[in-house]
């Protein structure tokens, strides 16, 4: 028979086994699901340790968007004991309610954050606290060393490590780091002292003329590299959770829609030259306005001009004379060319950006022909309006618009290459033609406020009125408000680059004394800051 002994080892061993199957089952069951969260939250702090997120820089090199090690504090509340002398201490410390604070300490937890992205006082003050449970530690975090400069052109990472908006948004699984491989770096086409300047004359058009809102785009119109995609107003990527209106986020350049008045008429004429139903000096006779149907189209200032040559349709922006243009044209040529200039279709660019289908013009009716050929009724976006012109600056080839230049992996550096049209849209005769005359706007017409001495500068302003419906209002017809826009290329026969700057109800007439000395400011400085020589006296 076994002795005392042998069954006093049984009833240890006995009990034993009965402590671990009682511990076992309280960790898997009962606190089962507890530990599996903190277990897969401790998985995700690991994997964004290994994979950090890909980072952005100008093409000169300077950052956009950065990883940054930023100090948090978190408790361990099993470990703390006073709780509410600890929470006051804590909230003081770091300026948080102290009732907040408590109930993080309350909780039944091993790890709780208490505040991220602690400035270095109040990391001292903690230290100089020493309170058991109470810990510093790190996070590797998104920075944007520019502040609300491109913001729009970047977007911003959520706290559920999400890109949104911009390059952030679109490049999204690009930048992402994954298990054991780093996100990967993007290089931009964006020119930082471009994008700096173009933004300050937005800021000052502010001032200036109270906008309600504008952007400028300028490309590389032989690449279809964008070299500033700047918008007014703008807001700080590192303070996006304090932002009310969301629309501040949406870029305006690839994702507004608008008419843009009589910047259009240059597609109007391109497309009448390349059929040979015009030439630069035909000339028609100017009774101050036309009737289409019901309706009748008035000059701006109901001016009437008598017998003009269409170079001085585009140089005194004449409504009755782009219509004229249309009716050579022909109703079905005209839109076949709208086509061809890509209004009817996205761009491309590697950002988000949306377009309009035009449903309403492409119903056929005369009165939005004839509209159309001064550019009202017609909708584009500002990102379509440039892409557009890069077909008359660059010899009648379109240009696929981009802003990534580099895609950086590792050692393995991917780039951008150029996208050009293969079948032109117009020949390089009318582009010619065209820039010449576009030439003689500055010089001869309304829109002398852009020249520049010592260059041939190329342009047209535009002045549009916006419709009701744009204002989210339910009523036909058009508001007082305008759209006021310049587009312009230099050198104008040798171009090296496209300006569009669009200004969202000025306090100004037209374009002419709004956009085109805006635009006159930021080719100067291109000019000087390429280097590029005078071409003539």
């Amino acid at each position: 028979m076994p002795s005392w002994r042998t069954n006093l080892i049984l009833a240890i061993f006995f009990a034993f086994g009965m402590a671990i199957t009682a511990k076992l089952f309280y960790i898997q069951v009962i606190k089962g699901d507890h530990y599996k969260a903190l277990a897969q939250g401790m998985f995700n702090v690991e994997e964004q340790i290994i994979g950090e997120r890909g980072e952005v820089y100008f093409r000169g090199g300077e950052p956009l968007a950065i990883n940054m090690d930023w100090p948090l504090v978190f408790a361990s509340p099993s470990e703390i004991y006073e709780k509410e002398a600890a929470a006051e201490k804590v909230a003081e410390a770091l300026s948080l309610d102290r009732d907040a604070v408590l109930e993080k300490l309350e909780k039944d937890n091993i790890y709780e954050v208490i505040k991220k992205k602690i400035s270095e006082q109040e990391k001292q003050k903690i230290k100089d606290l020493d309170l058991k449970g109470i810990y510093l530690s790190k996070e590797t975090g998104r920075y944007y060393p520019q502040e609300a400069f491109a913001s729009q052109l970047i977007g911003f990472l959520d706290n559920n490590l999400e890109g949104q908006y911009g390059i952030e948004g679109y490049y999204n699984d690009d930048l992402k780091g994954k298990r054991n491989q780093q996100g990967k770096d993007l290089v931009l086409t964006i020119d930082y002292f471009i994008q700096f300047k173009a933004e300050e004359l937005l800021a000052k058009a502010k001032e200036d003329l109270n906008i309600e809102g504008g952007e400028i785009i300028v490309i590389d119109p032989n690449s279809g590299e964008i070299l500033a995609l700047a918008n007014f107003p703008n807001f700080s990527p590192n303070q996006y959770s304090v932002i009310s209106d969301f629309s501040i986020f949406k870029n305006r350049a690839t994702q507004d829609i608008f008419e843009p008045g009589s910047v259009f008429k240059p597609i109007t004429v391109a497309s009448a030259l390349e059929e040979g139903k015009i030439t630069p000096e035909t000339t028609y006779l100017d009774a101050g306005s036309v009737k289409i149907g019901g309706y009748t189209i008035y000059n701006y200032g109901n001016r009437t001009w008598g017998e003009q040559t269409i170079i001085q349709v585009l140089e005194k922006s004449i409504n009755t004379g782009a219509v004229f243009v249309q009716s050579k044209l022909g109703n079905n040529s005209f839109l076949e060319y709208i086509e061809k200039f890509s209004f009817f279709k996205p761009t491309g660019i590697d950002l988000d950006e949306v377009y309009s289908e035009n449903k309403e013009f492409k119903k056929g009716y005369e009165i939005n022909f004839a509209t159309a050929s001064f550019g009202q009724g017609i909708e584009v976006t500002p990102i379509q309006l440039i892409r557009a012109y890069t077909a008359i600056a660059n010899e009648g080839k379109l240009v696929k618009p981009f802003v990534v230049k580099q895609v950086i992996d590792d050692d393995i550096v991917l780039e951008t290459k150029p996208v050009i049209s293969e079948t032109p849209v117009i020949s390089a005769k009318t582009a010619n033609q065209l820039s010449a005359m576009l030439v003689s706007v500055i010089e001869n017409g309304y829109s002398k406020s852009a020249g520049i001495p010592g260059y041939y500068v190329a342009g047209k302003t535009g002045t549009a009125q916006v419709s009701y419906s744009s204002l989210g209002i339910k009523k036909s017809g058009y508001s007082d408000k305008t759209w006021q826009s310049f587009i312009g290329f230099a050198p104008a026969f040798d171009p090296q680059f496209i300006i569009l700057v669009k200004l969202n109800n000025p306090e100004a007439k037209t374009a002419e004394y709004s956009a085109a000395p805006i635009f006159k400011e930021l080719a100067k400085s291109i000019l000087d800051y390429y280097q590029i020589p005078s071409d003539h006296e």
